[in-house]
């Protein structure tokens, strides 16, 4: 089949690269706060954090889940960038929809199982939302288009890559960033952003 997929139309304010930041996981209400204010005021657009987080084995630190979601609306209620978390099952995307996150991302070992990548595009059916969808662990090209393939057959045509921002909206390569990568530092806030919620279409 052939993927039909739209460019992202984000906001951006000009000739500066299109910043995705934000801590690998939203740890605490006080930790989110501080640091999407903090990169509010260096001009950052998305602020991204963990909710639910994969561990190899059980017994470690998995996220705070939907607890953490209202923390990430608030920040976004403050500082008016978009907000944006992984999703791995039909519930994250539930709750995703829910707590009015902007936009999803699915990680790299959920991109490499077909039958996730089947649940959540069932899940997502019906919605308007842009996903990104990670490369899998180990780089397939043929899983990786697979996986976006299957977004594209529920009629989820936004699926995309950050990187195919349409041209006028963003001059520059996109940087996403996290707490292992930090963003370059930009002098004006996103004040201007203007999210809205997104829906089930019916």
């Amino acid at each position: 089949m052939e993927l039909e997929l739209q460019p992202l139309a984000l906001p951006c304010d000009g000739g500066r690269p299109f910043v995705i930041a934000g801590p690998c996981s939203a740890e605490t209400e006080e930790q989110v706060m501080t640091t999407a204010t903090q990169l509010a005021a260096k001009g950052c657009h998305i602020f991204r954090a963990g909710v639910w987080k994969p561990r190899t084995k059980p017994g470690g630190f998995e996220g705070n889940g939907e607890k953490a979601l209202p923390w990430l609306k608030r920040a976004k209620e403050k500082t008016g960038m978009l907000i944006t978390t992984e999703v791995a099952t039909p519930e994250h995307v539930e709750l995703a929809l829910k707590y009015g996150i902007d936009l999803l991302w699915i990680g790299a070992r959920t991109t490499a199982n077909p039958f996730a990548m089947q649940a959540l595009a069932d899940s997502l059916r019906g919605t308007d939302i842009p996903v990104l969808v990670k490369n899998p662990v180990n780089p397939d090209l043929e899983l990786w288009i697979g996986a976006m393939e299957r977004r594209s057959e529920e009629d989820c045509s936004h699926s995309q890559r950050l990187l195919e921002l349409r041209q006028e909206t963003v001059q520059k390569p996109a940087h996403v960033a996290d707490s292992h990568r930090a963003a370059p530092p930009h002098p004006r806030p996103a004040h201007n952003l203007r999210p809205e919620p997104h829906r089930r279409q019916t």
